[in-house]
């Protein structure tokens, strides 16, 4: 017995491109608010970034001025600045490694998710531009007017 192929309807192929475009559009929606979001915490974290490195300078100076202090006077509140100043920059420089490995994540992330938007936005433009062009309304001909042939009697 052979098998039958089963034929797809038109009204089920037209609900499959309505809900395939459905989809596109969530896609790019969802895109869209992902890359503002994505956006607004890499602002966030290379301001904070830019905050730690300013802060481990200051704190790199003021560890050599305060060694320096330590070297021409060793005495326990210079031992202590020094401590103080080398506990702080420790924990500067701590916070500053987190901050760049987070900054690095979400820069690959929002690379990626700006990829996929390009990709989803194209698809959907050319898919409308493709619908606009089918469903041009066709062109109507006027009829062409028969010349009869005069007969001379």
């Amino acid at each position: 017995m052979a098998k039958v192929k089963k034929i797809v309807k038109a009204a089920s192929l037209a609900n499959l491109v309505q809900g395939a475009t459905a989809n596109l559009a969530a896609v790019v929606a969802d895109g869209t608010s992902a890359d503002s979001s994505l956006s607004k915490d890499r602002k966030k974290l290379v301001a904070e970034s830019k905050r730690l490195s300013k802060k481990r300078s200051v704190l790199t100076k003021k560890k050599t001025a305060a060694s320096k202090r330590l070297k021409k006077t060793p005495n326990a509140e210079n031992r202590k600045a020094v401590a103080s100043v080398t506990k702080e920059l420790a924990m500067v420089k701590k916070a500053g490694e987190k901050a760049r490995a987070a900054a690095a994540s979400n820069a690959e992330e929002l690379k990626a998710v700006k990829a996929a938007l390009k990709q989803a936005a194209t698809y959907i433009s050319v898919i409308e531009k493709a619908d606009k062009k089918l469903n041009k309304p066709k062109k109507k001909r006027r009829a062409k007017k028969r010349r009869t042939a005069k007969v001379s009697s």
